[in-house]
Order: C-alpha cells, then structure tokens, then sequence
C-alpha cells in the first residue's frame, strides 16, 4: 500500500530504496550533487555490479561530482533536457516525489513524496518503471569525465612563428595550487579576476588580461587558465 512520505521519511526510504536494489537501481533528477551517505551506497552497488541508472537535467556538475562518477563502472549517467521529474526505483520499489538528488534539498528543503511497492501496487509501480524508461531512451547517455587539457589555437606573430600555451580548467589549477575548487574561485573573485552575478561566477576584463577563457561543455560553463597562471 502506498505510504506518504515527508521530508525525513524521503531520505530514510531513499536510502533503503538504494541499499535494497540486487538488480536495477533507477534514479532520475534535475539537480544531481550527492551527499556522502548517497555516496557510500551508490558505490557498495557498484561493486556489486548493480545495473545504476542516473538521469539528470541540469548541466551544472561541480567537478568532484564528475569526478566521483567517472570510477564507477557500473553506474551509467545520462542527461535529460527539461527534466523535472524526480522518481526513485528499484526492482521492488518506488519514490515519486519532490525531493532532488542534491544535498542542500536533502537537508533545508521541506519536501512531500509517495512510496510504492511493486507487491502492493503493482499498476502504478509498472506505470512508473514504464515512464523511467522512457525517459531513459529520450536521455542522451553521457561518460562523465573532467574536461581535458587544451591548447590554444595556434597564433602567428608577424614573423610567422607560432606560440601554443597549454591551458588547464579551474579545477585543475587548483588542485596544482593544493587547494579546493571552490576556495580558489572565491580567491579568483577575490582579486578581481572573476565576478559573481545572479549566484553565477562570469570572468572578468582583468581575467581575460590574465589569459583566462570561459567556455561551456557538456557539463555546464568552466573557465581555463594559463597553466603558469598563479595569484
């Protein structure tokens, strides 16, 4: 019999709905950014070797999320345009609710959801495996992995010469700096080589002075710098 699920209660079934799955696991949602505790059972399946399914729809992975899910052989990612919905499944269970796979909604929001099980309500369980699927095959099938290194475009000086500088993603200037991600674009807006606006990091005239690019990937906007460039 279905069962109304509160905030709390979300997390808790959601939690036994991942360390339940023996075959499938299924899990579709805008926003994706994990907690540790989603961390530790999603790896547990895949060693396991369960078939991991994950649909998201907002193409704003912070790198360590990219990170984390490019080892994980057995979970496939794929990325759904205009996805709203937020549906949770295993081979015997379901959650239809409002809650995002992301931490902050885990921990501040005020969500209301519905469990299901395939024993009790077999016809809305196969109606809802049915539509996960669905958005399955209109998802496109992505392999996370961090952007690589890039180089310039060669450019020719007047005599003719070519001068190629690598450059590296913000990440990875950090992590050469032995500093977070994060903590380096707060010292990036900082000293004024990137600015914030509407809660979104926009390079500035002075980062562009400094050689720094902003481009957008299949995983959202990131910034390349010279791979000399320090603060």
């Amino acid at each position: 019999m279905a069962k109304f699920l509160n905030t709390s209660a979300t997390n808790y079934f959601l939690e036994e709905l991942i360390k339940g799955a023996s075959e499938r696991l299924i899990l579709i949602s805008p926003f994706l950014k994990l907690n540790d505790r989603v961390k530790e059972l999603l790896e547990d399946k895949n060693r396991l070797k369960i078939d991991v399914r994950i649909v998201y729809g907002k193409n704003e992975l912070q790198p360590e999320e990219i990170n984390w899910l490019r080892e994980l052989t057995y979970i496939r990612t794929s990325f759904c345009k205009n996805l709203h919905a937020k549906c949770y499944l295993n081979e015997e269970s379901c959650i239809i609710t409002s809650l995002n796979l992301y931490e902050f909604s885990q921990v501040n929001n005020n969500e209301m959801g519905v469990h299901l099980s395939r024993s009790d309500d077999a016809e809305i369980y196969r109606e809802a495996f049915e539509e996960a699927q669905r958005i399955i095959r209109i998802s496109d099938e992505v392999r996370m992995s961090l952007e690589k290194v890039t180089k310039d475009e060669a450019t020719t000086d007047d005599e003719g010469s070519t001068d190629k500088q690598a450059k590296l993603s913000t990440s990875k200037i950090a992590k050469k700096l032995g500093m977070k991600t994060n903590d380096f674009k707060d010292r990036l807006t900082e000293a004024g080589y990137l600015e914030i606006k509407d809660e979104k990091h926009y390079l500035t005239d002075k980062g562009k002075d400094a050689g720094g690019e902003f481009r957008t990937g299949k995983f959202g906007v990131f910034f390349l710098w010279p791979e000399s460039f320090t603060l």
